[in-house]
């Protein structure tokens, strides 16, 4: 059974095309502005700031106590003293000062290869995590070259966490002592990080 209705319903009108294209792009600016103003009332603007950190990093690869371990050896073939291909994993004290039993702030976390063959050169890869003081809790990032043999090396920081989020910026390292037969060495930092 089928129902039909006489006369048939008239067709609504339809709207032509322009009118709605032109109201299209006010009805996207007006959500957009929505969309903004809504997510910004109470929100502060975060200032950036330039700190300056100044400790020492304590690289010990020998005897019982190690805190730097090769789990490569070096490339056959290639420059002895470059030690490249050397893998090293570390897991180094920072401290205030340069006596290994001074104020620890942090730990030196990550690894460095050797990554030059003509010269001793390290890529270097580690977290700088502060364990004490003001930014306890906070890291940096550091990626870059370590040519050791160099006066001074600068390495950037290429982020962090904690107060050091969004970090950019340098550290420059430089050999405060060294012991030629263990490869012990005690670095001192100069870190200057931009970050909010």
């Amino acid at each position: 059974m089928f129902l039909t209705l006489n006369p048939p319903l008239p067709l609504l009108p339809s709207i032509s095309m322009a009118p709605r294209l032109f109201l299209l792009p006010f009805l996207l600016l007006f959500l957009l502005s929505s969309i903004t103003t809504a997510s910004s009332p109470n929100k502060k603007k975060l200032k950036e700031k330039l700190s300056h950190l100044h400790f020492y990093f304590h690289d010990v690869v020998g005897g019982r106590n190690a805190t730097a371990v090769s789990v490569t050896k070096p490339a056959a073939g290639g420059q002895p003293f470059s030690l490249f291909g050397v893998i090293t994993i570390m897991d180094d004290l920072l401290t205030e000062g340069p006596d290994p039993k001074s104020q620890p702030v942090g730990r030196a976390q990550g690894m460095y290869a050797g990554a030059a063959q003509e010269e001793l050169g390290f890529l270097m890869a580690m977290n700088l995590a502060f364990t004490a003081g003001k930014y306890n809790g906070s890291v940096l990032s550091v990626l870059g070259r370590n040519p050791p043999f160099h006066p001074v090396r600068e390495m950037p920081i290429v982020g962090g966490s904690g107060l050091f989020r969004f970090a950019r910026g340098y550290a420059l390292a430089r050999t405060h002592w060294l012991n030629f037969t263990s490869g012990d060495a005690i670095v001192e930092y100069d870190v200057h990080v931009m970050h909010y």
